[in-house]
């Protein structure tokens, strides 16, 4: 059934309405909550992941090269969504998103497997499947970080979309984000297309970018659009870093975290599900030997970038699906400096042969591609980039050894390995409209407060508890919801406080 979302009155707007009618039957207290709801209602589309998170809405998946070793390159907003295409007539670049993308002919046939819309069950015949079950279960998509963390922001409204679309559809604020992320990521890289024939092409394309990514950093100090995998209680997880980069984002919050860690006995490191492990690393001395430049003092950060289309930045309420994805992502990458994912998880969930070479026309493609004419003339350095990545992909041709050979690259960018990742995370605002820094949030990392809520996401998405709504003091976020109208959350809440109000005048009826 249609409906228009505008004409779907709010729960701060029933609590506001009732009072004008009748007077002030609220206490000071909910008289304050509902001014909070109607001033933060505005933030309520900026800083949702349910529509707003790119993560899902990335280009299609090619060869990652630097630009140019060492420089750095500003381009305009408006060239953003065809600088590549343009600069270079014969290297396309494509603006449809990762799930448009599948249907490309040079793309591997199984990745039509990316899931279809579940059927809406039929409401005698409810689907008591978990939602893990119903729509992460192969052969549809496997978790994913906007997974994860979309639910901190309404896990009913995140449930609803699941069920309603089956998947994040591409919304405007998405791709307003899209050609943002894709102007900073060309000051970093360009993409070159490359040919995949079997799926296994298709991850060691996946594999083989990391692995340049985290080169590029180490090369320039910066590195952005890194994929990361980790497995999550046994869960296979991906994500994608926006940015890596060896600047601290705050020297002060820095140094206070350093303090507080000297004057702290060694701490017991708690797990979060099975796969939260601390361990390891390799030292300074061990990276040297496999003659890789290293860093012995700088850590590397994460970075965030978010946009928006209002000037001031959110709240700790709306921020909460930053801060946990921000954290996540430390995790995950944590987790591949110290080597400790499961990469036979992955081959399992994707039906992948881990031993299963790699075929000619990939390595033949990337090579081909590495050898274009116009790359080999932009810097001398790359002319020998083409021939030690060919070879290095003609010694580790198949995942099992490509895979290896990825972990052996992170422990030389992080030498230290735990102690070479900063605990300082960064989210960058920038304007939607312009991509000009509007303001930038520093957080600590906290391990104890990701894993109870990871813990607590698991629960619901395995169907262990029931989906939950939003605290009333975050009601404002059912302003601008599809699924206010069907909410019964939202219903139920406006019955509850409706019936507050009546209670509360009979009492005032009696005393008087």
């Amino acid at each position: 059934m249609a409906s228009s979302v505008a004409n779907i009155p709010s729960l701060e707007a029933n609590l506001v309405d009732v009072e004008s009618d009748y007077g002030s039957d609220f206490s000071p207290e909910q008289e304050q909550m509902v001014a909070y709801l109607l001033s933060a209602r505005s933030i309520a589309t900026e800083d949702n992941p349910i529509i707003d998170e790119v993560e899902n809405d990335l280009p299609e998946r090619k060869l990652c090269l630097p630009r140019v070793l060492g420089v750095k390159e500003e381009l305009s907003l408006s060239q953003a969504t065809r600088s590549a295409q343009e600069a270079i007539p014969h290297f396309t670049q494509s603006t449809g998103s990762r799930e448009e993308a599948t249907n490309s002919r040079n793309r591997v046939a199984h990745e039509t497997l990316v899931e279809e819309p579940p059927k809406v069950p039929d409401v005698k015949s409810p689907d008591l499947r978990s939602p893990l079950e119903r729509f992460r279960t192969k052969p549809k998509k496997a978790l994913s970080v906007t997974d994860l963390i979309s639910p901190a922001w309404c896990e009913l409204q995140y449930w609803y979309s699941l069920t309603k679309h089956g998947k994040k559809r591409r919304t405007p604020a998405m791709k307003r984000g899209t050609a943002v992320h894709q102007k900073l990521e060309d000051q970093n890289h360009i993409r070159v297309p490359v040919e995949t024939t079997t799926r296994e092409d298709d991850w060691g394309l996946r594999i083989w970018n990391v692995i340049q990514g985290l080169r590029n950093l180490r090369e320039t100090g910066i590195t952005r659009e890194l994929e990361v995998w980790g497995v999550v209680d046994g869960l296979a997880v991906n994500g994608v870093i926006d940015e890596l980069t060896y600047t601290c984002p705050d020297a002060n919050l820095e140094a206070l975290h350093s303090k507080v860690v000297e004057n702290e006995a060694p701490p017991t490191q708690a797990t979060i599900s099975d796969f939260f492990q601390s361990a390891g690393g390799t030292s300074i001395k061990d990276a040297a030997k496999q003659g890789r430049e290293t860093k012995d003092t700088n850590k590397i950060y994460l970075c965030d970038v978010k946009t928006r289309s209002v000037r001031r930045l959110p709240n700790e309420v709306a921020f909460r699906p930053t801060r946990m994805q921000l954290m996540l992502y430390h995790q995950l990458i944590l987790n591949l400096v110290i080597g400790t994912v499961d990469f036979r998880v992955f081959v399992d969930r994707h039906g992948l042969d881990a031993e299963k070479m790699f075929s000619d026309a990939f390595i033949a493609s990337l090579g081909g591609s590495l050898n274009n004419e116009w790359i080999s003339s932009q810097n001398s350095e790359l002319q020998d980039l083409s021939q030690d990545s060919v070879d290095q992909l003609l010694s580790h041709n198949t995942l099992s050894l490509l895979w290896t050979f990825m972990l052996a690259e992170f422990k030389t960018t992080f030498p230290r390995g735990a102690d070479s990742l900063g605990q300082v995370l960064k989210t960058e605002y920038r304007s939607s409209d312009t991509a000009e820094i509007m303001g930038v949030k520093t957080i600590i990392m906290d391990k104890e407060e990701l894993k109870k809520y990871v813990d607590s996401e698991l629960e619901w998405w395995r169907g262990k508890r029931p989906v939950a709504g939003v605290c009333e003091a975050e009601a404002f976020k059912c302003g601008m919801c599809e699924f206010a109208e069907i909410c019964d959350w939202r219903i139920g809440k406006e019955e509850e406080v409706k019936e507050k109000v009546k209670r509360g005048r009979k009492k005032n009826t009696v005393t008087a």
